[in-house]
């Protein structure tokens, strides 16, 4: 996909050519990544770990900060980018746990621009426009048909999709087991026990006036556990 303007037009100004020849100078013509020395200034990128996107390139703390710059070469990049021959393997993440134990934060704090998030959760609030919590009973086999269509489609390793993360309870050993061997996904377990859970669900605003329903789905997810 080719540069938003937005974007190019940053790359071309003085303020990111003069930080990156400062950056360079600072750290020497060496590939932070692969350490290998690189002869030519002009073949060192800029790479920003934090992706740029019209949405935040004009935010200094993000395009302009050396902190979240490295200093790479070329074939590093493509890597990094997955281009060029560069796509790598997709990794595949199964993250399961009982309600309120910090699932979907956890992928928040993992996932990188390109990667595919599957949640039950999140579904339901695309197609309904309802908060993520409140998912009408009538919707379900709609929701349930999204989920395994894109289930299918990771388990092909359909489309151009860098990793993806799928989140739910999966109580069930032997379902989540299956489920992963057919994805060919990483078992990760948000372990929090039953008391930290309710303790997380008084604390919640959100779903204040839910705090019986999700006290349910807590016990139920408790009682059918296995691992």
């Amino acid at each position: 996909m080719a540069k938003h303007a937005v974007i190019k037009s940053f790359y071309a100004s003085k303020e990111w050519i003069a930080l990156r020849l400062l950056l360079i100078i600072e750290r020497g013509n060496k590939c932070e990544h692969c350490k290998e020395i690189i002869s030519k200034s002009k073949d060192l990128i800029g790479h920003h770990t934090v992706e740029l996107t019209p949405e935040n390139v004009h935010d200094h703390n993000i395009s302009l900060n050396p902190d979240k710059i490295e200093i790479v070469c070329f074939d590093c990049h493509n890597k990094e980018h997955k281009r060029f021959g560069y796509k790598g393997a997709k990794e595949v993440y199964l993250v399961y746990g009982p309600p309120m134990s910090g699932k979907t934060t956890f992928v928040k704090h993992q996932v990188e621009r390109g990667d595919i998030v599957v949640d039950i959760d999140s579904l339901y609030s695309a197609v309904s426009m309802l908060p993520d919590y409140d998912k009408p009973d009538n919707l379900y086999n709609n929701v349930i048909g999204i989920h395994s269509q894109l289930l299918d489609n990771i388990k092909t390793r359909y489309g151009k999709w860098h990793n993806a993360w799928i989140i739910g309870g999966y109580a069930d050993k032997y379902k989540r087991e299956r489920l992963a061997n057919d994805l060919g996904a990483e078992l990760i377990y948000c372990e929090v026990d039953r008391e930290e859970c309710i303790r997380r669900l008084e604390h919640d605003e959100v779903r204040q006036y839910r705090k019986d329903e999700w006290k349910g789905y807590i016990d139920k997810w408790f009682e059918s556990y296995t691992n």
